[in-house]
């Protein structure tokens, strides 16, 4: 049996290399949605910011227990802890539970809630996890 390779023509190629201009224009159209992008980059941004400012840190881990000190270095894995109270830590990010800036935790003026979180009240006595004042984005001003 004789099998005959298909392969496109020269007139073929140029053909289809003229229609791709057309096509990449038709994805550049601007009421076309885009695609969000892989990767935000904000966790690099926030961890620059505190390293620069060399701003006091609360990590929590998963068993709850806190660290405080100054993020001094991170990678993907890990975060390098400074702390003055004690030696400094390398601390896996898989065991951290959440982290938060120190003046946040002296700032308010709330208890903690069950899950360690802080609550401040609002003026009705009710729990409000709204710590800038306006009491919620979605009520009517008054």
């Amino acid at each position: 049996m004789n099998r005959k390779l298909i392969r496109p023509t020269l007139a073929e190629v140029r053909e289809r290399g003229d229609r791709e201009p057309q096509h990449r224009r038709n994805q550049n159209d601007p009421n076309r949605k885009r695609v969000p992008p892989e990767q935000t980059h904000a966790e690099s941004f926030y961890y620059k910011k505190q390293m620069d400012n060399r701003t006091p840190m609360v990590i929590v881990l998963q068993d709850g227990e806190e660290l405080r000190g100054s993020i001094e270095w991170y990678d993907r894995g890990c975060i390098k802890l400074h702390r003055t109270d004690g030696p400094n830590l390398l601390v896996l990010k898989h065991n951290i539970k959440y982290l938060f800036k120190l003046e946040d935790a002296e700032n308010g003026d709330g208890t903690r809630d069950d899950d360690g979180g802080d609550r401040s009240q609002n003026h009705d006595g009710d729990h409000d996890r709204d710590h800038d004042g306006d009491h919620g984005e979605d009520s009517p001003d008054e």
